[in-house]
């Protein structure tokens, strides 16, 4: 019977956690990270103020917890596997273009309507600076497999090919041509991976 009881606050706890995070999530994408406070998530979510606290705890940690499903999405570690089997320095930009493509597209409300115009507060920006290396850290693994295939140009050190692949495969690139200039996320992988491969390395056949 303890052991019921037991698994039943387990099962409460978690719909509560949820519930807050589900509408701290919305009001986030509807007022904006910085606007909305820790009361108005507790009166969406139905709770007080100080449950909030004890079960997700506030509204950094909320963000953190939202920002790490894209950051730990399974398609990292997926595309980053497919790369580092890759033998075609073309395909190992192409298997990583997609990956970004396919993790930006799946987390698109969240990325896009979180972080385009910034979040507004230090502690904000620090957890997504946190994210955004996470996101270089995968990169610099590309890079490495570029280097080890002996495919970079003989202009493009390890070091610029990591900027490069941020400057064409980074989170700005999707939100400038998707969420501001209204690609579709075809187009957007395509070019994005043709110029990379164009400004990366040694062989490249831009067209593919």
């Amino acid at each position: 019977m303890t052991k019921y009881r037991s698994q039943r606050r387990a099962d409460a706890a978690a719909q509560t956690r949820a519930a807050i995070l589900s509408s701290a999530r919305e009001l986030f994408l509807a007022s904006g990270y910085s606007s909305v406070t820790v009361a108005q998530i507790a009166a969406a979510a139905g709770v007080a103020v100080q449950t909030v606290y004890s079960s997700a705890g506030g509204k950094t940690a909320i963000l953190a917890d939202l920002l790490a499903r894209a950051v730990h999405d399974p398609i990292v570690d997926e595309s980053l596997d497919s790369m580092a089997a890759a033998t075609d320095p073309q395909e190992v930009i192409d298997i990583t273009a997609a990956g970004v493509r396919r993790t930006h597209e799946r987390h698109w409300d969240v990325l896009f309507g979180l972080l385009h115009d910034g979040l507004g507060e230090p502690a904000a920006t620090q957890v997504q600076k946190e994210g955004v290396d996470a996101f270089v850290a995968t990169l610099t693994k590309v890079a490495d497999r570029l280097v080890k295939l002996e495919a970079l140009r003989p202009d493009v050190d390890h070091t610029l090919a990591v900027d490069l692949l941020w400057f064409y495969l980074g989170q700005r690139s999707w939100f400038l041509l998707v969420g501001e200039r209204g690609w579709d996320f075809d187009r957007a992988e395509e070019w994005l991976a043709a110029s990379a491969r164009r400004a990366l390395l040694r062989d490249s056949d831009a067209s593919r």
